[in-house]
């Protein structure tokens, strides 16, 4: 038999502008290295655009995932059972909790360009950590799939 598939995927990718970011990095590269000859400002703008890609797409490329009784976000996995009720957070909450309602604490999975997020407190006595704060473009996706994990384990 087949494992299940994942009740939740996300990743968190880095959004269209920064590619632009990426490529404008490199042009000024290019620039930068002009003076030198053509050669040099090729390489300016070929290496300035990839170190700028590589940048954006590894800053992206953190997941989201609820598989079997587990929260897997980012570099943290956690059984459901370690944790409470998930709070949905909109974009105003999501503002506060990421500044002054913030507690140092916590395990912050934060990506700033996506206005949403989930606040998921941690109830296990052994771990000091008091939530976890996840930035996710679909909040209520995600507190169900916690939901529905926390139901058959």
């Amino acid at each position: 038999m087949q494992p299940s598939a994942s009740p939740y995927e996300e990743r968190l990718t880095a959004p269209r502008t920064w590619w632009l970011i990426s490529l404008l990095v490199g042009v000024s590269m290019a620039l930068i290295l002009l003076p030198f000859g053509v050669l040099p400002m090729l390489g300016g703008l070929a290496g300035g655009t990839a170190v700028a890609a590589v940048a954006a797409s590894s800053y992206g490329s953190v997941r989201i995932r609820v598989v079997g009784d587990a929260l897997i976000a980012g570099e943290a996995k956690l059984p459901v059972s370690a944790l409470g009720d998930a709070e949905v957070l909109d974009a105003e909450e999501t503002r506060a909790w990421r500044t002054h309602k913030a507690d140092p604490r916590a395990y912050m999975l934060l990506r700033a360009y996506i206005p949403t997020a989930l606040r998921v407190p941690v109830t296990d006595p052994q771990d000091p950590t008091p939530y976890l704060y996840l930035s996710t473009r679909e909040p209520e996706r995600l507190a169900a799939a916690l939901e529905a994990a926390r139901a058959k384990a």
